[in-house]
């Protein structure tokens, strides 16, 4: 009987022993988990929300067109947010931001009226929502060639497209992205899937 009672009291320390070795193990890793995520670096925030910094006299912009006729183009510049169905002012059509190239100066204002009296250095930011081509006529997608565009002379009736040019650019923009409505690859019907682009834009210099 003693050896019995000898036996059951091995076992028991043995149990009460293992018992406590688990938990402690688990209690570490828990301590561990959250001591690194209470010490961990937060990735860094960029402007915009780009995935990098922008290097010193250079602006931050991110955009996307319109999503069918549903959702509105966004623009940010400077991590503002020049453009937006948040804030109430995006149309149907072409939407245009313009943003002084050297100082930083925004101004949101209606496609048409301003492509003609847009000042040298100025830098514009275009996002498409619905329909952007069918009011364009010839003069007006000349006017934006010369912003920098490429794609406004194959911009066809529910087309999605985003640019960022400038006023007096020498040469063709490198910000530009264009998709074409496609019954066949269209992402809603009707609409292609939205697109976007983010970058530095080099600030004008005397």
């Amino acid at each position: 009987m003693r050896v019995a009672g000898a036996a059951k009291l091995v076992v028991a320390v043995a149990v009460f022993l293992l018992t406590f070795y688990v938990i402690s193990q688990v209690f570490e890793i828990k301590m561990d988990a959250s001591l690194g995520n209470l010490f961990a670096t937060k990735p860094p925030r960029y402007k915009c929300g780009i995935s990098k910094a922008c290097p010193e006299k250079h602006f931050a912009f991110k955009m996307a067109s319109g999503a069918a006729n549903v959702v509105g183009p966004k623009i940010c510049l400077e991590d503002n947010v020049l453009m937006s169905g948040v804030k109430n002012n995006v149309g149907r059509g072409i939407n245009v931001a313009l943003a002084n190239g050297k100082n930083n100066y925004f101004n949101v204002a209606p496609f048409i009226e301003f492509l003609k009296a847009i000042q040298d250095g100025t830098i514009v930011l275009m996002g498409t929502y619905d329909d952007g081509a069918t009011k364009l006529n010839d003069e007006a997608r000349r006017l934006i060639a010369e912003l920098g565009s490429t794609s406004i002379t194959n911009l066809g009736f529910r087309d999605n497209w985003v640019f960022c040019g400038g006023k007096g650019i020498k040469t063709k923009s490198p910000f530009e992205q264009h998709i074409k409505n496609n019954k066949d690859t269209n992402k809603y019907e009707g609409w292609p899937e939205v697109v976007e682009m983010e970058g530095c834009i080099p600030q004008k210099q005397d």
